[in-house]
């Protein structure tokens, strides 16, 4: 296997990419008005994609709204990424918080309306 990565479908292409960088400091490996594709500039192997759900290349069924997705982001510190998200305007669905798994974890939604876990070890 060469890559993997997830496909984040959505009309607000610049907006949904613009998230993910200004929130988790990705960065754009390919830009266009219809696909946008960003990497971890310490990983690049992390990579998320941001695909207009209206596309010729999207199948029909996958252009209605998609649920029962959470994306995961382990960072080195949540509370950090928390205090941007709030400067951001970032819609925050639960402020960080102490799991039983050992983790802190918020959880936010992208422009897309895609539920982001963003977690750190405690």
């Amino acid at each position: 296997m060469q890559r993997c990565f997830t496909n984040i479908l959505t009309e607000e292409v610049a907006a949904t990419a613009a998230f993910y960088q200004d929130l988790l400091g990705l960065q754009p490996q390919f830009v266009s008005d219809w696909f946008v594709n960003l990497a971890d500039a310490d990983n690049p192997a992390l990579e998320l994609g941001i695909l207009n759900q209206t596309s010729e290349i999207v199948p029909a069924r996958a252009q209605r709204a998609t649920a029962g997705v959470i994306l995961t982001f382990v960072v080195d510190d949540c509370s950090t990424v928390y205090e941007r998200a709030l400067t951001l305007g970032v819609n925050v669905v639960e402020a960080p918080r102490e799991m039983p798994y050992g983790q802190m974890r918020m959880i936010v939604r992208d422009p897309a309306g895609t539920f982001v876990d963003i977690s750190s070890p405690v």
